[in-house]
């Protein structure tokens, strides 16, 4: 069988689509909003969440941050994100790292 060579394939920001997996983007952060709690839909706790958005020479998108993650990103750092997924919310896509990606400040 042929191994698949997706996690070295860096995308752009215009070629992100709603549904997409195992998504690998390297962008720079050019705005951060305020953090909020939310409640966990699967356990009783309280979490943060909160958004940068990352933009490349392609475009722009916001990128979903939970809790330690908010303190990690900070506007002008350059962000890895490898194993990420996008979701639509609000009609507008985002770029989320999920349990079983890694967001990286380089």
């Amino acid at each position: 069988m042929r191994k698949e060579r997706e996690e070295e394939t860096r995308l752009k920001i215009n070629e992100l689509r709603d549904g997409m997996k195992r998504v690998n983007v390297t962008a720079k952060v050019t705005e951060k909003s305020e953090t909020r709690e939310v409640t966990s839909r699967f356990k009783d706790q309280i979490l943060k969440v909160g958004s940068a958005t990352i933009a490349d020479e392609t475009g722009t998108i916001k990128l979903t941050l939970w809790n330690e993650q908010i303190n990690q990103v900070n506007v002008n750092d350059t962000v890895k994100i490898q194993n990420g997924y996008i979701t639509s919310f609000r009609g507008e896509i985002q770029l989320n790292s999920g349990r079983y990606g890694t967001l990286t400040v380089e």
